[in-house]
């Protein structure tokens, strides 16, 4: 079965497991994908009410946004799982094997680049809750920021987890160019995701 089709029950006792997957990538993913449904939960409760008609048109086109991230996010659970797989297999290749550097490269490109994407998408999901906090239902409000806070939480834990493979890369050109990348998504959006989250609670 599909990581993500598991149950909540299931992937947590997983999680919990001594497994390598799913692990902090797939959680970060997984956290994601529900902070990011919450703002479409408040787009829920702002298309068709009066007081909103102005901006229906907009909520409509960022709850379509938000569906396309939960499902990228959820899609992430496995891709994180598949990615990782041959990594675990990988650091018990014998240090004296004549492959075994360029096999682990190869691994830890593919283990940081899932991460890696999580970490884009719940950036743009960021944005999108701006957008819900912002002009959504006032009765919601509480759900944006409980979205954005889950948000940042899991841009912290995707970035971790791209460290933890750039860490052991030889390529150090390339590892430090996405070791940066990472950083500054981390610094902007952490503080977008913090800024949104006050701005909800000073209005409650």
């Amino acid at each position: 079965m599909s990581m993500k089709d598991l149950s909540i029950k299931e992937f947590t006792e997983q999680l919990a497991s001594k497994t390598s997957v799913p692990g902090g990538g797939g959680a970060s993913a997984l956290v994601a994908a529900v902070g990011t449904a919450l703002g479409d939960m408040v787009g829920e409760f702002t298309v068709g009410k009066k007081k909103y008609q102005d901006v229906e048109p907009e909520i409509i086109e960022y709850m379509t946004q938000a569906k396309s991230l939960s499902a990228q996010l959820l899609q992430c659970i496995e891709d994180d799982a598949v990615a990782f797989e041959p990594l675990s297999k990988a650091y018990s290749i014998p240090k004296e094997d004549p492959s075994r550097d360029e096999i682990m490269e190869k691994c830890l490109v593919d283990a940081a680049g899932v991460p890696f994407h999580i970490l884009e998408l719940a950036c743009e999901a960021v944005d999108l809750q701006r957008e819900f906090a912002d002009k959504g239902s006032v009765i919601m409000i509480s759900d944006a920021a409980t979205g954005v806070a889950m948000l940042q939480g899991a841009i912290k834990g995707a970035a971790v987890n791209v460290k933890i493979n750039t860490k052991s890369m030889k390529n150090r050109d390339y590892a430090d160019e996405l070791d940066s990348k990472v950083e500054k998504l981390v610094a902007e959006y952490s503080a977008k995701a913090e800024q949104i989250y006050t701005d909800v609670w000073n209005r409650l």
